[in-house]
């Protein structure tokens, strides 16, 4: 993850100053069974990553905005470890876009 984040970093510093990554095994589930809606970025049904806005949490305290990816469902995409790599960064990219509010092809310099 740090390798594919770093380029999109190295030119965007200045605007990811508040945003967090983090990668967790698989999506949170809800009591109804499905994955949160909001933020998520999916292969089908499958949720590969979510971003999620800057908030306030249950005790009132502000929290950052953050990009969560999924590794079990990237991992299960990618048939090798150059593939993963590579869809790893796509995702970031499309979730850094997203928070920036801008097309993808702008974060990465198309």
């Amino acid at each position: 993850m740090l390798d594919a984040l770093e380029p999109i970093e190295a030119r965007w510093r200045h605007e990811l100053t508040k945003l967090d990554v983090a990668v967790d095994d698989v999506p949170e589930v809800r009591m109804d069974g499905r994955a949160p809606a909001d933020g998520v970025l999916h292969d089908g049904a499958v949720p590969l990553s979510r971003l999620v806005p800057a908030g306030v949490d249950r005790t009132g305290l502000p929290t950052r905005a953050r990009i969560v990816l999924y590794r079990r469902p990237l991992e299960a995409r990618a048939k090798d470890p150059s593939e993963l790599a590579d869809l790893v960064h796509d995702v970031l990219v499309e979730q850094v876009a997203g928070y920036l509010g801008v097309e993808p092809d702008v974060i990465e310099g198309d």
